[in-house]
């Protein structure tokens, strides 16, 4: 008789947050109280002495604080709630929903700099040197510090992958679905590793956030010096427009990224056919395969295969292991009808 003791082995827990998640969670947190008492800083510093130039920067800065406010929030939450079940593949993606939405927002910050430039342009304004090169100063350093709390040399050192739309869809929509679910961790490292894989899109995209402000900033003390030294106030709006240029670029490389991974697009097409290769051995055939992401570090493979000579779900999955990152593994076997237009006779028991 089953009991629930000898079902352990076929049971999984669906923690499938990144390995340094509670430490990216501790320092966005400490960067948001970092930038929140900054942007208070300037709102109060500018409605008391009347700068104009403190209140519209600590307004700017509202925006970065929303942006990081909502990566943290989604690291606590999706700890909190990891052992919830009515998230069928766990939390770990919850880090890139925050990502994408802080994306659109570092896209429209963007944008409100571009279209500021636009107006310099169209109508000049007095700019106030002596007070709006301190801000920007004040303003850099806070956010370089805000950079150094955010950066993970396993996250930025590396350029951004792409993930590659890999789609092994040999359907046959005609087997049987009594599929045999186990699961298992393969945590052993292949020549097949990238980094894309182990990408925490949230802590980049709050990585992010903070290094456009500080270029942003390091923009405008160039500008400001230059207008203010070398009677060059042109160069005021010609900085925004980079700043929006380079902001631009992070935020769609961020979206594209974070998008990839809520639509389930397969992560590596290399590891994808590495899979493929181990599975099809003499007559045994893959007629249905599903790579994605469950969140940073963990893969999850849906596998159908059809063979003469069908093993059990467990003999299969022994062929996988050393690849790394796959955490959820499902394997349905059938056996081959030899007959034409036979169906198969249901997944192997």
């Amino acid at each position: 008789m089953m009991d629930a003791d000898s079902l352990g082995r076929w049971r999984h827990e669906h923690d499938f947050l990144g390995v340094k998640h509670g430490a990216h969670e501790r320092r966005t947190w400490a960067v948001v109280a970092l930038t929140t008492v900054m942007m208070i800083a300037e709102i109060g510093g500018g409605a008391w002495s009347g700068s104009m130039a403190l209140i519209a920067d600590g307004l700017h800065m509202s925006t970065h604080v929303a942006a990081l406010s909502i990566a943290a929030v989604a690291y606590s939450f999706a700890r909190r709630h990891v052992g919830n079940d009515w998230f069928s593949f766990g939390t770990g993606k919850i880090g890139e929903l925050a990502a994408f939405a802080s994306a659109v927002i570092l896209a429209m910050v963007a944008l409100l700099i571009g279209y500021e430039s636009v107006m310099r342009v169209i109508h000049p304004v007095t700019i106030a040197f002596r007070e709006a090169i301190p801000i920007a100063l004040l303003g850099l350093v806070v956010n370089l510090v805000s950079a150094v709390l955010l950066h993970d040399h396993d996250h930025h050192g590396h350029a951004d992958h792409e993930f590659e739309g890999d789609h092994d869809h040999d359907h046959d929509h005609d087997h049987d679905h009594d599929h045999e679910h186990d699961h298992e961790h393969h945590h052993d490292h292949d020549h097949h590793h990238d980094h894309a894989h182990h990408a925490d899109y949230n802590f980049r995209a709050a990585y992010f956030h903070v290094l456009a402000d500080a270029v942003t900033s390091l923009l405008a003390i160039s500008a400001l010096v230059a207008a203010a030294y070398f009677g060059l106030p042109w160069l005021d709006p010609v900085a925004g427009f980079l700043g929006t240029i380079v902001i631009t670029v992070w935020a769609y490389s961020l979206i594209k990224s974070a998008a990839a991974v809520l639509l389930d697009t397969v992560p590596s097409r290399s590891r994808a056919g590495l899979i493929r290769q181990r599975l099809e051995i003499d007559t045994d055939r893959v007629t249905d395969l599903h790579v994605w992401r469950l969140g940073p570090g963990h893969l999850g493979v849906l596998a159908v295969i059809v063979s003469e000579h069908p093993r059990t779900p467990d003999y299969y999955k022994a062929r996988l292991a050393g690849i790394e990152g796959l955490s959820h593994v499902s394997i349905e076997v059938n056996p081959y009808a030899a007959a034409a237009g036979d169906r198969p006779r249901g997944p192997a028991a």
